[in-house]
This record gives C-alpha cells, structure tokens and sequence, in this order.
C-alpha cells in the first residue's frame, strides 16, 4: 500500500495592525485604504524575504468605499507590491478580516498558492452619507440642462427634502433589525441581566488596560503618524477607558430599545477605525524560508442562522468546529470571542453550557459545554478596544497567536476565536502552536 503524502499545514507567519481608534477622532482624516497601505507597507518592509514571492493579497473590508472599489487591490498596489500580485477584497460582515485568512488558507490547500498577504480594514470615520435618489436625479438634471433657463427650471424644483442625509446604520436587511436590536433578543431568550453585561463590559476594559499597562499589544501594534501635519503619533489603542467604573457603566440608557432594553453604549463595541494584516504560508514554503511559524490554522467552521438571532452564530460555528475536530471546550487553552455585545457573549455562554440549548438549537444530547472566563479574552475585547468591521477578525487570530505563545511552555497550545456575522452567520477558527 503506497503512503499517501503529508498535506501541508496552514502557517501564520507574522503580522502587524495600526492602534484601533474611535471613529471621528485621530484617524478621522485617514481613508481606509490609507489605514489599509500603511500596514502592508510596514508588515512588507519587516518581512525577512522578498515581496515579489507573495502570491496574492486578500484584504476583509465591510463598509467599502465607493473611491476604492475592490480595496485589496487599490491597498496593495499603493503599498508598493509590484502590479502581477492580484489581490481580491472579501466581506463577511463582521468576520471579514478572518474570512480574509481563511480564504488564504484554502488557496494554499489547494496549492494554488505559496504566500498570501490577507488582512482587514475598516474606516467608520469615512462610511459614506447618502443622500435620497431624488437628490441624483436632480443633480442630474442640472448637468444635462441646455441654457439658464433650463437650468433656473430645475433650480425652482428643489425641496428640503432633498438635502435629508440617510446616515448609515447597521441594519440587518433580512430581519430589518439593527445588530443591537438582534442582541437584545438573544439576551431575553437567554436570560442575560443588565448588570452581568455591565459587570462583563468593565471586566473587558480592565484587561484591555490592564494589557496596554504591561506591554502586551506592543508587538502586535505599528505606531500610525497622524495627519494632517505628521507631527503627533498614535502609539496605543485608544478605546479602554482607564478610569471606567461600574457606578458610571449603570447609568448609562438603553441604546436600542428605551423601555425594556439593557444594551447600553457602554456594554456595546466602540465604533472604530483601524487595520491589521498577517503572513499566511504553507508550512513548507516556511520551512524553505527558515521562518519561525506564529502558529497554524487547523481547521474553521461557518454556519447559518436566523438573522435575528445572529449573535449565537459562534455557538453553531464552534460546535460544528469542535465536532468536526473531534474536541471539547475543555481542549481549547484560549479562546477570543468578538465582542459585538457584552449580553451577546454572555448569551453565547449561557447557550454553551445549556443541555435544553443543545438539544433544541444544536441536535446534541448534551451541552456544549463550559467556557471558563479566564480563558476568554484574557488581553480584552472589542468592548474596550473597539470593533473595526473588516479587521476584528485579524486582530483576533494575531493576538490569540501571542498569547498562546507566550504561555506554551506552560503547555498551553490550541486557541478558538469566532465571531457573529450579521445576516445570520458564524465564524470559527482553530489555531494551534507547537509545543
């Protein structure tokens, strides 16, 4: 019987991301492609070999803007790669920075590939205003006018109306739900109190400040120089609020729904601006560049759901993961769960550890089982540093990689991170280190 060949692993080499930053502050006069140019410039000047090896760039991007169609490419070929590297944007709503590295990793399987840049990028700052149709049709109307009186004929057909901005929001075209709406209805379903998500959102800004005081998104961090004079530097996250108390977090009100709700602006993602991108290699070609893998990706898992209930997408995900692996919750050393929602990730919780949740929603006897808090993510989340769309799901996969090699020695080695997807999905990897 003849043997049959060893199938590449997925490696992750290095990576890089900008500091997330609240949408409308020190980033407000950078594009996204901007964001997105300064850190494949970076992450390819530091990279031991030549960029001309790099097969391919696939960038994740949500709220793509309309002076950058396909924003890989325009991104990639500003950030100086010669022009016969094609790139490719994806959008998977909130995960699509890890729909970027997964979309990597099956070039690779299927050997089409070598090397891929795939990262993710997202400028809330920039998301563009539209204005009603009618506005189009009359500006229309005025380039196509012949002579003044043509032209003073539209001018007297202007209405207030036309100048009403429709300002975007992230509405679930499917269930006519925005994504904090959909959170309160899997927060009722589960049980989920006002003052766990409270008390789960400060614990989120405590280890986000609690890692930036010991140093430990430096690696993972390039300081972005800030326009419009390049004089000042961004140097960290500026979301964690390091004087956040649980007294200031309970008086906030409700954001989405005013009498019964308990999402509030506190126990929700900050809106924010950033980027992050990763080498993805076949574990071969890593070994032929003498590179020190990060990590590899062993296996993902999508899943579809009912658009309102999309915030329980990763446990779908992570159970369809976890079956296909052969695996428990208990296996997993690390897990990063995105933090759309305090009262989401507590619901993802609550549903993990519920038998009548398993048996109804997952067709298992028993419950998926039980996340231990200190497991989960231990540097923070998005609550305190913010949820840049497109890039989340990069940031996520680079600082799991981190923090599970900081710890390997202590035998820890196999990390989870998923995400919710407006639409009705869910989003899961499987990362491993060596030991």
């Amino acid at each position: 019987m003849s043997e049959q060949p060893r199938q590449t692993r997925v490696a992750i080499i290095s990576g890089i991301r900008t500091p997330f930053c609240k949408a409308g502050g020190v980033y407000r006069d950078l594009l996204a492609d901007d964001l997105g140019v300064y850190v494949l410039k970076e992450l390819i000047a530091r990279a031991p070999f030549d960029s001309e090896i790099i097969d391919e760039v696939i960038i994740g991007n949500v709220m793509q803007p309309a002076h950058a169609g396909n924003i890989a490419r325009v991104i990639a070929v500003k950030a100086g790669l010669p022009v016969h590297i094609p790139a490719y944007t994806v959008n998977r709503n909130c995960a699509s920075g890890m729909q970027a590295i997964l979309s990597a990793a099956d070039r690779i399987l299927l050997g089409q590939a070598q090397v891929i840049l795939a990262g993710g990028v997202e400028s809330m700052s920039n998301v563009p205003i539209l204005f009603p149709k009618q506005m189009g049709n009359f500006l229309a109307g005025i380039k196509k006018a012949k002579g003044w009186m043509a032209v003073l004929k539209m001018l007297l057909t202007i209405r207030p109306a036309l100048f009403m901005p429709q300002i975007p929001e992230l509405l679930d075209p499917l269930c006519g739900l925005t994504m904090g709406q959909t959170a309160e209805l899997i927060i009722r379903e589960l049980g989920v109190t006002r003052e766990e998500q409270d008390a789960f959102a400060w614990e989120s800004q405590k280890r986000a400040c609690k890692a930036i005081e010991n140093g430990r998104f430096k690696e993972e961090i390039v300081p972005v120089p800030l326009p419009l004079h390049y004089k000042a530097t961004q140097l960290i996250d500026d979301g964690p609020r390091f004087n956040q108390t649980m007294e200031s977090l309970q008086k906030l009100r409700p954001a989405f729904d005013q009498l019964f709700g308990s999402v509030t602006a506190g126990n929700s993602s900050q809106v924010t601006d950033g980027a992050a991108a990763l080498f993805v290699m076949s574990e071969d070609q890593a070994k032929a560049l003498g590179l020190r893998p990060l990590g590899y990706l062993r296996a993902s898992a999508e899943v579809g759901l009912d658009p309102c209930r999309m915030g329980l997408g990763r446990v779908y995900a992570m159970a369809k993961l976890l079956e296909s692996e052969k695996l428990s919750l208990a296996d997993i050393n690390l897990i990063e769960i995105n933090e759309a929602f305090a009262g989401q990730v507590l619901a993802v919780l609550k549903a993990c550890a519920s038998d009548e949740f398993a048996k109804k929603s997952l067709k298992r006897d028993k419950a998926l089982g039980v996340i231990d808090r200190h497991k989960l993510n231990v540097n923070g989340g998005a609550i305190a540093l913010g949820h840049p769309l497109g890039a989340s799901g990069v940031r996520m996969i680079f600082t799991l990689l981190l923090e599970l090699n900081k710890l390997k020695s202590k035998g820890v080695r196999l990390g989870l991170a998923s995400l919710c997807v407006g639409g009705g999905q869910g989003q899961a990897c499987l990362l491993e280190v060596d030991p």
